[in-house]
């Protein structure tokens, strides 16, 4: 394997890295919203599936979910694919996290301005849509950024279901061409470059969204 060989095997690693890590914070996007919001309810009926979800994902290993949903399923009928199980496994961990950085982004919205929007007549939904939520967001973007580092750095566990990915690769490379110092410099630099690019999203979001509110 030549230089050229090595560097497009581990661009293709790099790219199906962004692809999981991308995925996977869409779907912890939308299980931190559901569970973080939930968790806040007042109904027992939304608050405790929340409650098990949440503990049940913090308190056990991401990698034995990974392999839950990838192995298990399918004994159930539930036969999905690697990436897909990769996305799925890695996004609901991290969406567990997310949902206290709701819940807590939502509780620092002062009591007085819930008071406040009800003395104006507004409805639960147009509280949390008007007056909740656009003050919880700026408070939930930096340890989302956190959370977005950190779903990147666990993207290189799918690599034991044989996703290949940039640490995959990584292998893959070294073993044809036991290279193996040059290989993984370059693969640490590739996630430093990556978790860069997240934090600057993130401080580019802190400040427009600064700018508005």
């Amino acid at each position: 394997m030549d230089y050229g060989d090595l560097a497009a095997a581990l661009a293709r690693g790099m790219w199906v890295t962004v692809q999981i890590t991308a995925g996977a914070a869409g779907v912890a996007v939308v299980a931190a919203c559901v569970a973080g919001l939930a968790r806040s309810s007042g109904k027992r009926l939304l608050r405790w599936p929340a409650v098990v979800y949440v503990e049940l994902f913090r308190g056990t290993s991401a990698l034995v979910q990974l392999f839950w949903i990838y192995f298990v399923l399918p004994r159930f009928g539930i036969d999905i694919g690697a990436m897909t199980a990769a996305i799925v496994a890695l996004g609901l961990n991290v969406g567990a996290y997310g949902a206290e950085v709701v819940r807590g982004a939502i509780r620092t919205v002062p009591q007085g301005q819930r008071d406040a929007a009800a003395a104006l007549s507004l409805t639960a939904a147009q509280t949390l849509c008007r007056v909740v939520w656009p003050q919880a967001v700026p408070a939930m973007l930096p340890p989302a950024g956190n959370l977005a580092i950190e779903l990147l750095k666990n993207s290189a566990l799918v690599s034991l279901i044989a996703v290949t990915e940039l640490t995959f690769a990584a292998q893959l490379a070294r073993t044809a061409t036991l290279q193996t110092s040059q290989i993984f410099v370059l693969v640490l630099l590739a996630y430093f470059a990556l978790a860069l690019c997240i934090t600057g999203g993130v401080r580019f979001l802190e400040k427009r969204l600064g700018a508005t509110t």
